[in-house]
């Protein structure tokens, strides 16, 4: 709900640009029912969006998308910037090779959040404008490798907190099994993964980056759960995506 200092015209603005930059294509009728919001006050926004250059109409389809100036939006924010220096042009060279779509994700704050991404020229991605996006640890790929490849102490802190602020039992039991196992298991593998929950279309792999023994990143791979199954997809890509985060992390080593 707005607090009594906000301005209720900005955050509609803000609600619409996050619709369009999530999809490839969407049209006002479409923005105004996501948003929950009156299509002629959409209409208004669109344009003011498109004054700023933020925003383009694809007049063949009748549908509007996000320019690249939104990525202006992100460029003051320097809390990682290892991860344009060093992590992302790996995970571009490996998307271009895989084809499937990847995501940098980091953990912040209890939760996973996605800092860069392939979707955006993976030929087979099913999202769109997903930097920004906040995952939920449990239940992705992403957060189980955080977990599993924490120091102990770390994992133990994240997971009473979990525990605290989601009212969990003591025995996690989610949806591809006990945490315990699903965490043992990743460790064997060498990372996490992601067969049943969540978003049920996909499936993933995170294999983690590592900084002077703490988990600084995880690289995701996601597929399409009715394309590829997950013994496949693990036998095909887990080696290619291990290596290209020991890659990342032997880097960091290098240059301390």
């Amino acid at each position: 709900m707005p607090g009594p200092g906000s301005v209720r015209s900005l955050e509609r603005g803000l609600d619409v640009l996050t619709v369009i930059n999530q999809h490839n294509g969407i049209t006002p009728g479409e923005i105004a029912r996501i948003v929950q919001i009156p299509r002629p006050t959409v209409y208004r926004l669109i344009e003011t969006l498109e004054e700023q250059s933020f925003v383009v109409r694809d007049h063949s389809a009748g549908k509007w998308r996000a320019t690249l100036k939104t990525r202006t939006l992100s460029s003051g924010y320097r809390n990682e910037d290892w991860v344009l220096g060093h992590a992302v042009p790996k995970m571009m060279k490996l998307g271009r090779e895989v084809l499937w779509p990847l995501d940098l994700v980091m953990f912040n704050d209890h939760q996973m959040e996605i800092r860069e991404s392939t979707h955006h020229f993976s030929p087979y991605s099913i999202d769109h404008g997903m930097v920004g996006q906040s995952l939920p640890i449990l239940h992705t790929a992403s957060g189980r490798a955080y977990l599993a490849f924490s120091p102990p102490a770390e994992r133990d802190r994240t997971l009473t907190s979990l525990r605290e602020a989601q009212r969990l039992p003591g025995a996690i039991v989610l949806e591809d099994g006990p945490l315990e196992q699903i965490l043992a298991r990743s460790r064997t593998l060498g990372m996490g993964f992601r067969m049943r929950g969540f978003r049920s279309a996909t499936m993933s792999l995170s294999a983690p980056i590592l900084r002077e023994a703490r988990v600084a990143g995880c690289l995701t791979l996601i597929w399409t759960s009715s394309a590829l199954k997950f013994d496949r997809a693990l036998a095909q890509y887990g080696p290619v995506l291990i290596d290209t985060a020991q890659a990342i992390s032997a880097e960091f080593a290098a240059r301390g």
